[in-house]
């Protein structure tokens, strides 16, 4: 047996199309649906090795657009996995889904953690958004959650919309504060061609004010008790993302559903988008069979990610070799877009925010 694994599930279906998302989803068909289900069960009975398993973490798409017997069928299959050490389960939904029934569904199977695409409060970003999330709403729900015993709540951002000023920023934020949640993460828009915004020929904002609403978004979060632990995400002391740590630390990772991936026994794959071609079994899309300089790149890539950065002893460790002797690291260090601090290599907190240029010189 090979050590704790994490699983993602994928549900690719939406009540609506959102015109930002790149994600592999497709609207919301019942019959779909009815199909999909089995043919995901089948993939779980097909790869899952039986492994003890500490994260689960169902997205999407949005796993809630489904009704509550289709959730009830879709929870179950977690029940095929061995889940004595289960330590976090995550389910993402939308606001207007959350309701007790759904609440008291997810509890009895074992679901710890929501996370909740809320986006933005402003209507200033509904044209491109084509959502806007009522705050009133939103506590409600949220406050449900609580009660109900569902206290690990995260709720995601997008920012740096089109139009949007640092005013708008500013009120986006009061307004998740206000919902006093433990983990926000948060999401600079990007536009890619395969969206409604791309096909639109939408322009991102000028990156210096994108660069100013990310260090907006940090100084009013840190100063209200959030760590940033990891490049778009801060958490309350003891509310990380287990199941996001898992990826950020290069750890192996079942990936189950139409366009899933996952990082198993030493292989990254990418199952097919096509919904098509998964319900017919043609699952899995690409396959990347990895070295060990491979696995060292990812492990390095990773862990920069995270604002404590790359154990350099746990490196040498798994790979009997020094991180130095492999990437350039000393370069870096030189002008100090790299810290070594405490055995951690880390990216210089001046330099977070145009990380890919730093990881491009590394590997």
């Amino acid at each position: 047996m090979t050590s704790l694994h994490s699983v993602y599930i994928h549900i690719p279906f939406c009540k609506k199309i959102c015109p930002y998302c790149d994600f592999c989803k497709v609207l919301y068909n019942s019959s779909w649906v009815k199909a999909y289900l089995p043919k995901l069960k089948e993939e779980i009975l097909d790869k899952y090795m039986g492994e003890e398993i500490r994260t689960i973490y169902i997205g999407g798409g949005t796993p809630s657009a489904l009704s509550l017997e289709e959730i009830e069928y879709l929870l179950n299959l977690t029940n095929i996995f061995k889940k004595d050490k289960l330590k976090e389960f995550t389910f993402e939904c939308n606001i207007e889904d959350i309701n007790p029934a759904l609440v008291s569904l997810l509890i009895r199977y074992g679901v710890t953690r929501v996370s909740l695409g809320i986006e933005s409060f402003s209507f200033q970003n509904y044209p491109y958004l084509k959502r806007i999330t009522n705050f009133e709403e939103a506590l409600k729900k949220v406050e449900m959650l609580k009660e109900m015993g569902i206290t690990n709540i995260n709720v995601d951002l997008i920012y740096a919309l089109p139009k949007e000023d640092e005013k708008t920023l500013k009120e986006d934020l009061n307004y998740l504060l206000k919902l006093n949640v433990p983990h926000i993460s948060t999401y600079s828009l990007m536009v890619q061609d395969n969206t409604y915004l791309g096909v639109q020929k939408v322009k991102e904002i000028n990156e210096d004010l994108d660069y100013d609403m990310y260090n907006l978004i940090q100084k009013v979060l840190t100063k209200n008790g959030y760590i940033h632990y990891e490049l778009s995400n801060y958490a309350k002391e003891g509310y990380e993302s287990l199941h996001n740590l898992v990826y950020w630390s290069n750890l192996e990772y079942y990936g189950f559903g139409c366009g899933a991936s996952g990082y198993v026994f030493g292989v990254r794959y990418d199952n097919t988008k096509s919904l098509t071609n998964y319900l017919k079994g043609d699952t899995i899309l690409h396959k990347e069979i990895l070295d060990k300089l491979d696995i060292m790149k990812y492990e390095l890539i990773l862990n920069l990610r995270k604002t404590q950065g790359l154990n350099i002893r746990e490196f040498y460790d798994k790979y009997a070799v020094n991180v130095a002797d492999v990437f350039p690291v000393k370069d870096l260090l030189k002008t100090k877009e790299l810290l070594y601090e405490d055995g951690y290599l880390k990216i210089n907190p001046n330099y977070f925010y145009v990380m890919n240029e730093i990881l491009i010189k590394l590997v």
